[in-house]
């Protein structure tokens, strides 16, 4: 009777409790574990644990950090050692995303450890000094660390039973199966936040994020559904040869933005005089980015191809996981009409992948900032001017040239030294106040402005015919403060007109040649690359032919929202029915020209296998 009253019950507990105390006491704190890895990282994600997250959002990512421990007791079989560990490995974690939050502005995703190089090379550019939200985290995990050390200490491993340990790791590989393999999460209504990425707490925004890492096929996708508007898309024959520009230069200028668009902006002097007062020979407005404060890589995907990664994982880098040789580009358009194409990037070769890409995206050639002869720096980068000289050289080399540049002088972080940079723009104590650094972003806006002015003077005063199409890739990553003052209002309670905003950047196409003048233009990249080919009179793909008149209905596609050809700001779900089978046969052939181009489709993608019109 005594053997089965205290056989696996709860006097059995007592019973061991009183005669070995501290052997409890480490189970409770190991079991403690998740619950502080979870206040920790969350207190650095810029997230109240007790107020920003739903029961439901706790849940879900404590299911992770008692993974984490159960695995880590497994394999080393301490109960001590696993736990300061765990934790230890999730306050490094959690430290890595507060700064890429503090930097980006969202937080960590599975496409930034792919990145990790990129993220490598401009390191040294920000300001990792502490702050309370670290400050705060620190405490929390030397606490919980000085609770383990009191814990006593473990003479032996303590073996778990073979098929006790089976069934743990069972019961998780079946957990990360479901979550990850199955439709559990859409049909629970789980997905990436975008807009205000804490919101699914770290570690579950993530693993959400790692989810969805791969495109999905359209639902009516076929075949025959391509071949249907192959048909109906054939596309469009060029100009002759010698009404087309000698020269087509695009530049994706880093982080060049013009904040007129808000209207609470105040500075000192306007930071680009010259961009405002280009008027004759000129198409320019705005261009909506898919990306605000980084992802470079994403918006020249978008431009050089006329994929759209409204249809990607949010946050995957096509660069990086989609590009393939042989993919439809407009250097490879640009190329089957007699242009030699080169690509630069007066920085490190290894960010994003991109020799590998711009190799797939048919680049003749690819420069890097080993190639700037003589170069002159602004901080710690190869500045706009020496850029721009790069450009004249090459030019002058070939005899007809696409060039394609995506500039680094004002790449983030602008806590940096002012190597080169005068301080020319003064901002209100506001601004100034909700970010520090603010100001330097201004006076590089300025030294852009100026080499820009540059650029174009050059190229008026020459005889050879030359198209200039430049646009910013995002809006700089200032701190969420400073956009709150510009706003006036917390970012989560922004409409969807007031969000895209902070995806708005300028753009223009200017000519040393006579060609049609248009204003307050709106598009995104995705249909800049159409808009370049269409004006340097290059041959349409009826891919290309299909996203002129889309443009008609959507000028501006962005994972946040849709500009109407009314010039409505709409989410997707408030699209109408013409507007989403837009969408819907976008999607279609975006997946076929990026995942699926089987062979019969690629005459609508590849301008030099089209019809003989486009021959």
């Amino acid at each position: 009777m005594k053997a089965l009253l205290y056989k696996d019950t709860f006097p059995r507990l007592v019973s061991d409790w009183k005669a070995q105390p501290g052997k409890w006491m480490s189970r409770l704190v190991f079991l403690l574990g998740p619950w502080v890895c979870l206040w920790v990282v969350e207190t650095l994600n810029e997230n109240n644990v007790f107020e920003d997250l739903y029961a439901w959002q706790v849940a879900m990512n404590l299911v992770w950090y008692y993974m984490l421990f159960v695995a880590c007791r497994l394999i080393l079989g301490r109960n001590r050692r696993s736990a300061a560990v765990a934790v230890s490995l999730a306050f490094a974690v959690g430290l890595l995303n507060h700064y890429i939050l503090r930097f980006r502005g969202r937080i960590l995703f599975p496409a930034d450890v792919a990145a990790w190089r990129t993220a490598a090379n401009v390191a040294d550019g920000f300001d990792y000094s502490m702050d309370w939200y670290m400050v705060q985290g620190a405490i929390l995990l030397v606490s919980y660390l000085f609770l383990v050390w009191m814990c006593p200490g473990q003479k032996k491993r303590s073996k778990v039973k073979l098929w006790q340990g089976a069934v743990l790791w069972g019961i998780m590989a079946a957990y990360c199966y479901a979550f990850f393999c199955t439709s559990m999460l859409p049909n629970l209504g789980i997905f990436t936040q975008q807009w205000v990425t804490q919101r699914n707490g770290f570690l579950l925004n993530f693993t959400v994020a790692m989810r969805y890492s791969s495109v999905e096929e359209p639902e009516d996708y076929s075949e025959e559904a391509v071949l249907e508007l192959m048909e109906e898309y054939p596309g469009k024959a060029g100009t002759m040869d010698g009404d087309r520009p000698v020269n087509i230069i695009a530049i994706m200028n880093e982080s060049f933005a013009d904040f007129s668009v808000f209207d609470t902006f105040e500075s000192s002097e306007d930071p680009t005089p010259f961009l405002h007062s280009l008027e004759e020979n000129t198409i320019k407005g705005w261009m909506y980015s898919p990306v605000t404060g980084g992802g470079t890589a994403s918006v020249e995907f978008e431009y050089l191809t006329g994929f759209s990664t409204v249809f990607q994982p949010p946050h995957t880098v096509a660069y990086q996981l989609y590009v393939e040789e042989g993919m439809p580009s407009l250097a490879a358009l640009a190329g089957s009409e007699g242009y030699s194409t080169t690509a630069f990037h007066p920085y490190l070769s290894s960010g994003w992948n991109r020799v590998l890409a711009y190799e797939y995206l048919s680049f003749d050639k690819q420069m890097y900032q080993e190639d700037v002869i003589n170069p002159w720096y602004i901080r710690h980068y190869i500045s706009d001017l020496s850029d721009y000289d790069m450009i004249f050289r090459s030019t002058q080399e070939e005899d007809s040239s696409f060039f394609f540049n995506v500039t680094m002088q004002n790449h983030s972080g602008y806590a940096q030294g002012w190597n080169n940079l005068e301080r020319t723009i003064d901002l209100p104590d506001n601004l100034k106040k909700a970010d520090s650094s603010a100001q330097q972003y201004f006076a590089l806006a300025k030294e852009s402005d100026l080499a820009l002015e540059q650029l174009i003077t050059y190229y008026q005063n020459l005889d050879e015919p030359t198209l200039i199409v430049f646009f910013g890739d995002h809006q700089p990553p200032l701190t969420n403060a400073f956009y709150e003052q510009l706003y006036g209002k917390k970012l989560s309670q922004r409409t969807t007109q007031e969000v895209m905003q902070q995806y708005a950047v300028p753009f223009f196409i200017w000519a040393n040649y006579d060609i049609e003048e248009q204003q307050d233009v709106v598009i995104s990249p995705n249909y800049l690359g159409v808009l370049t080919a269409q004006v340097a009179g290059l041959p349409l793909t009826g891919f290309m032919e299909f996203l002129g008149e889309m443009y008609e209905e959507l000028p501006a596609i962005t994972p946040v929202g849709f500009v109407t050809g009314d010039e409505e700001f709409l989410e997707e779900e408030q699209l109408s029915d013409s507007q989403k089978e837009w969408l819907r046969k976008y999607e279609i052939l975006n997946y076929c020209g990026m995942i699926d181009l089987f062979e019969e489709a690629r005459p609508m993608f590849c301008v030099d296998l089209t019809t003989e019109e486009n021959s």
